[in-house]
């Protein structure tokens, strides 16, 4: 995913950015997405692009000093890997990392290139007449959009596998699905078992595991998330545990087996009525339904979780 900010080349509040990204929608090669801060103009049917740019325009002249107002950026995916609706709510994102939330803006899908875009179009002048924050606007562009679809975040840690760097993302609930291949993979050929962390948790998974709720106090009291990996329905085949203290991911078996983390009268399956599921039978262990089995290939993985995109989004793979 890139992002680009474009830059008038003549002085002057003209907004052209407005008509370009409007008559694509009249001619059906876009969607607006959204419109927001707008004032009164936000609740009135059939609005002119006329309309906005005068908006735009009269914000602008709070500060005739800035002499180029108009903020004109896209934000582009590769190939139609993300939708409209996830690349406008990435665009949102990253227009308040920028400093232009509160902003009036547009923001315009583009459906008639091989890759899917989102526009967005505001003024550089905020309501106070002070001009929005333009310094090292570029490199804040990049760092900003990494930031919102978890690469930087997720980069922060030690992993061995890419559905372990992908793993990390769907479990904090960040966007990002086209991360640099090559990044990834540096880090992966740094990766060292740290075995005295890992001898470290298996102690703490010793004295939480027969608790109730024991991946809740593991999250709250050691910052550690364990997820467990299963097919709907089924009881789990493996797990892992991201441990936020060491910025680390280890695989379940590198720490602790999992047949002795879950205790013989976890994995026995308790007496129930026919009625009930298999997973019903694990009263005190969260069942996350993340596939990602040391022994499947990553590629095959995540090319499964691309073509998934297209679907409703689901915590599976």
């Amino acid at each position: 995913m890139i992002v680009k900010i474009f830059y008038n080349r003549k002085p002057g509040a003209s907004f052209f950015g407005v008509s370009y990204n409007t008559n694509k929608v009249d001619k059906n090669k876009g969607d607006l997405m959204k419109v927001a801060n707008f004032g009164i103009w936000q609740g009135i049917a059939n609005v002119r692009p006329t309309d906005y740019i005068n908006y735009l325009k009269t914000l602008s002249s709070l500060n005739p000093n800035v002499k180029k107002p108009q903020f004109h950026a896209v934000i582009s995916a590769k190939g139609k890997l993300y939708d409209k609706q996830a690349l406008s709510q990435i665009a949102e994102s990253w227009l308040k990392e920028m400093g232009y939330g509160n902003q009036p803006y547009l923001i315009v899908f583009h459906k008639d290139t091989d890759h899917n875009h989102v526009h967005m179009v505001t003024s550089r002048v905020d309501r106070n007449g002070k001009k929005i924050d333009s310094a090292f606007e570029k490199i804040r562009a990049i760092k900003n959009l990494e930031r919102i679809l978890g690469y930087e975040f997720a980069m922060q840690y030690q992993f061995s596998t890419r559905a372990q760097f992908f793993m990390l993302l769907e479990n904090h609930g960040y966007p990002g699905i086209d991360p640099d291949e090559k990044r990834i993979n540096e880090r992966i050929g740094k990766y060292n078992l740290d075995k005295d962390r890992a001898a470290a948790i298996k102690l703490i998974l010793e004295n939480v595991k027969g608790q109730e709720n024991f991946q809740e106090i593991l999250k709250q009291q050691y910052r550690i998330d364990l997820i467990f990996h299963a097919a709907e329905g089924k009881k789990p085949y493996g797990y892992s545990i991201i441990d936020h203290e060491s910025k680390r991911v280890f695989k379940g078996s590198e720490v602790w087996s999992l047949k002795e983390l879950l205790g013989t009268s976890a994995l026995m399956m308790v007496e129930k009525s026919k009625d009930q599921t298999e997973a019903e039978s694990f009263s005190n262990v969260h069942i996350q339904s993340i596939w990602i089995a040391d022994d499947v290939d990553d590629q095959q993985i995540h090319g499964m979780r691309r073509r998934r995109q297209k679907k409703a989004r689901t915590n599976t793979r």
